[in-house]
C-alpha cells in the first residue's frame, strides 16, 4: 500500500514542490519505507527519492532544485520487490518523451509481463518492482499509438486500453509525460483508491489540478474534491492546453474497492468512493458491540479500550452501545512506525512495546474489552494482551472490527502467506488461546460490508467489495489453490523479503532463472547520500538531487 500524488499548476511561474511535500506528509500513513518526488521545469525532469520518511528525505537544497509547475510524489510501503532505494518511486524511462510513474497496488501477472517485455518488446526491467513493469508497458504502447501532437489524448487512451488489457491486479497510478501532462488511471475493479480535485489558477480561466490516493490530501492542499477516478478510467490532463480529457479504457469495469482501506489504511477524515471512512468505522463499532451483546449477553466488561490509533473510532461507538466507559489505556509513541506495515515479523514484534505504553490505572482490577481494527499475524495482539495483564487487568477480551483474516491479499497489502495469519486453520477459541485472551470476537463480514455501504453518499452505490483476505474470493479470478499463491509465499514471506533486502550486499546472481525477474540493484537510482557536496546527475536521465 502506497500513497501517490500528482499536481499541475496552470501558471508556469509557480512551483509544485512545497505542495507535493505537504501532500505526501498527509499521506505518510500509507507508506513509511521510502519517499520521492519528480518535477518538470523547462522540459527537464528533477528527481529526488530515498528510503525514509518524507520529512527526512527532502532537505532544503533538494526542495530548491525540485523546480516546475507539474510533478508527482510517492510514499512507499513495499509489497513487491525489496526495500531498496532503486525501487523507491517515482520511476523513470526515457522513451518516448520521458515518462515517470507513481503507483499504488500490485500486479498479479508480473512474471508473464516481464517475459513479454524482455522477449517481445525488448525493454529492460532493472528491478523487482511491478511499478517498473507498469511503466514500461505504457511507454511501449504509447510509442505504438503515437499520433500528431494535436491529438495526443487519443494516443494516451489507446495505450491505456492496451495496458488495462494486459495488466491484471489492483492498481491506481499516475504517469508524468514530460512536456505533455499527467495521466491518471485506476484498475477496472477500482480496488485501489484515487481521487482528484481542482481550484482556480492565478491565471484567469484556467485550473490547477491535484490527484491523490485519499481526499484528505486534496482538502489539506486547499483544492476542492471533484470525484473519484472511476474503475477502468483514464484521465489525461494536457499541460499545454489546460484541458481535461477522460475515457473509460476497459470494456467491462466494475467497482469493487478494497474493504480493508476502510478498516485500516485510510485516514478517518478521508472520503473514498463516496464513503466517509469515519462514519464507516463508527458503524463497525456499533455492529461489533451488537455481536458482543448477542454472543455474551451477560458480559462482565468494565471498560472499553482501543488499540491506537485506527480502532479508536470503532471503540468509541462500541463503548457507547455497550453502555461501558471508553478509556485510553494505551499511549502511543508517534515516532515509531506502524507495526503492521513494518517490513518483517521480527521488527514488528520488537517494536510493539516501544510503540505503546499502558496507563496502569485504567487496567488495574478491571475486565477490559480491547478493540483493534484487525488481527493479522497476531504478534501485536499477543503483546498487547500481555501488557494489559501486566498492568493489572483481571480479564482481557480482544475484539476485531474486521473479520478473521485467513487469506493472502494480492492487491497491495502485505499479507503474502496464509501461514503467517493467526486465523488460518484456527477457530476463535484457538486464536484466543494463541494470543492469550480470555476470549476473542471478530466482526462478521456481512456486517462489515453493511457498515461501509451505509456510510456511502446518497448518490453512491457499492454493490461489491474486494474482501479477498476475509473470504478468499479474488475479484480478478485467482483461486487460493493456484500455483500463484505458492510462488507468492516463496517470494514474499518474511524470510524471503529479508534475504532480498540484503542481497545487494552479497554475491548472488542477479538472475535466478530464465523467466524470473532480475534482483534489484542500485542502477537507475541516484546516489543515496545526495549531499550537496556529492550531487551529480542521476544515471536514469533525471536530474538526481
Amino acid at each position: 500500500m502506497c500513497g501517490i500524488l500528482g499536481l499541475f499548476l496552470a501558471n508556469e511561474n509557480e512551483h509544485v514542490n512545497q505542495l507535493l511535500f505537504d501532500g505526501l506528509t498527509v499521506l505518510q500513513h500509507r507508506g513509511q519505507d521510502a519517499a520521492g518526488m519528480v518535477t518538470s521545469h523547462d522540459r527537464r525532469l528533477h528527481l529526488r527519492k530515498d528510503n525514509g520518511l518524507v520529512k527526512d528525505v527532502f532537505d532544503d537544497h533538494h526542495m530548491a532544485e525540485l523546480r516546475g509547475n507539474i510533478g508527482l510524489g510517492h510514499c512507499r510501503y513495499p509489497t513487491a520487490g525489496s526495500s531498496s532505494c532503486a525501487e523507491a518511486q517515482p520511476l523513470y524511462c526515457n522513451h518516448p518523451h520521458g515518462i515517470c510513474v507513481v503507483h499504488n497496488g500490485n500486479l498479479v501477472n508480473t512474471t508473464e509481463l516481464y517475459v513479454l517485455l524482455r522477449d517481445e518488446l525488448q525493454r529492460h526491467v532493472n528491478t523487482d518492482s511491478d511499478s517498473e513493469i507498469l511503466l514500461n508497458i505504457f511507454a511501449d504502447k504509447l510509442q505504438k499509438h503515437k499520433s500528431d501532437k494535436e491529438d495526443f489524448s487519443s494516443a494516451v487512451f489507446n495505450a491505456m486500453d492496451d495496458v488495462m488489457s494486459l495488466c491484471k491486479g489492483g492498481y491506481a497510478g499516475l504517469y508524468l509525460i514530460n512536456g505533455y501532462g499527467i495521466v491518471a488511471f485506476r484498475d477496472p475493479h477500482g480496488i485501489r483508491p484515487l481521487v482528484f480535485g481542482t481550484k482556480e489558477s492565478s491565471i484567469a480561466g484556467k485550473k490547477n489540478y491535484v490527484f491523490a490516493s485519499e481526499s484528505v490530501a486534496v482538502d489539506t492542499l486547499g483544492f476542492q474534491l471533484v470525484r473519484d477516478v472511476q474503475p477502468g478510467e483514464t484521465i489525461f490532463l494536457d499541460m499545454r492546453t489546460n484541458k481535461f480529457h477522460s475515457k473509460i479504457t476497459h470494456p467491462s469495469p466494475s467497482l469493487s474497492p478494497c474493504i480493508f482501506e476502510y478498516v485500516y489504511f485510510a485516514r478517518p477524515d478521508s472520503i473514498m468512493d463516496g464513503v466517509s471512512v469515519y462514519e464507516s468505522r463508527l458503524k463497525m463499532g456499533e455492529t461489533l458491540a451488537h455481536k458482543v451483546m448477542k454472543q455474551f449477553p451477560n458480559f462482565d466488561i468494565d471498560v472499553v479500550i482501543p488499540i491506537p490509533d485506527t480502532s479508536r473510532t470503532s471503540a468509541l461507538q462500541a463503548a457507547y452501545v455497550l453502555g461501558r466507559p471508553f478509556r485510553e489505556g494505551f499511549i502511543k509513541n508517534r515516532y515509531i512506525a506502524r507495526t503492521f506495515i513494518m517490513p518483517n515479523q521480527k521488527t514488528r514484534k520488537k517494536s510493539v512495546r516501544l510503540k505503546l505504553n499502558t496507563i496502569k490505572s485504567e487496567f488495574a482490577g478491571r475486565n477490559v474489552l480491547l478493540v483493534d481494527d484487525s488481527i493479522v499475524r497476531g504478534t501485536t495482539a499477543k503483546e498487547i494482551i500481555q501488557m494489559a495483564r501486566d498492568a493489572g487487568a483481571k480479564k482481557v477480551y480482544m475484539t476485531s472490527a474486521a473479520p478473521p483474516i485467513r487469506y493472502p491479499n494480492i492487491y497491495g497489502i502485505d499479507i503474502p502467506t496464509q501461514n503467517e495469519l493467526i486465523a488460518f486453520n484456527r477457530n476463535d477459541k484457538e486464536i484466543a488461546e494463541k494470543i492469550g485472551g480470555d476470549w476473542v470476537l471478530y466482526q462478521d463480514l456481512p456486517d462489515l460490508e453493511t457498515a461501509v455501504r451505509e456510510s456511502c453518499a446518497p448518490n453512491q452505490v457499492i454493490e461489491k467489495f474486494d474482501t479477498s483476505c476475509f473470504s478468499g474470493t479474488y475479484v480478478t479470478g485467482e483461486d487460493i489453490s493456484d500455483s500463484y499463491f505458492s510462488n507468492l509465499h516463496e517470494l514474499r514471506n518474511d524470510e524471503a523479503q529479508t534475504t532480498r533486502n540484503l542481497s545487494h550486499l552479497g554475491s548472488k546472481s542477479s538472475i535466478d532463472s530464465k523467466n524470473k525477474m532480475p534482483m534489484q540493484s542500485y542502477h537507475g537510482c541516484e546516489t543515496v547520500s545526495n549531499d550537496r557536496s556529492e550531487s551529480k546527475e542521476a544515471d536514469i536521465g533525471c536530474d538526481g538531487i
